[in-house]
């Protein structure tokens, strides 16, 4: 097993780069982490990320739970992601943009 030490007083630099398909599964992982959301079809994922100069812009087309309040739905999302993909990267998040693509009603019959 391979043991590697931090030397905080070494010079040597170098670069760290992400895959955007990292950066993606970042973004799935924060929304997944958010009850009464799913993403909208498996393929896609329903993520677009765009790297600009002043962070990562994602646009992201979610499933929500006809149970739920959706603009904090929505909030919690935009949290989630910045959360996460700031903590676990480099990058900083500049914008969130949430499109509630479908709401999941439940089974129960709907009477009025």
């Amino acid at each position: 097993m391979a043991h590697i030490r931090h030397d905080p007083t070494s010079t040597q630099k170098g670069n760290i780069t992400y895959n955007s398909g990292i950066v993606s599964g970042i973004v799935a992982l924060a929304i997944t982490q958010v009850d009464g959301v799913s993403l909208l079809n498996a393929k896609n994922k329903g993520i677009k990320l765009s790297f600009e100069k002043q962070g990562i812009i994602a646009d992201i087309s979610v499933k929500v739970e006809s149970s739920y309040n959706v603009p904090s739905l929505a909030f919690t999302i935009q949290q989630s992601i910045k959360h996460n993909v700031e903590s676990m990267t480099k990058y900083k998040v500049d914008k969130v943009d949430v499109h509630i693509q479908d709401v999941n009603f439940s089974d129960s019959p709907v009477t009025y």
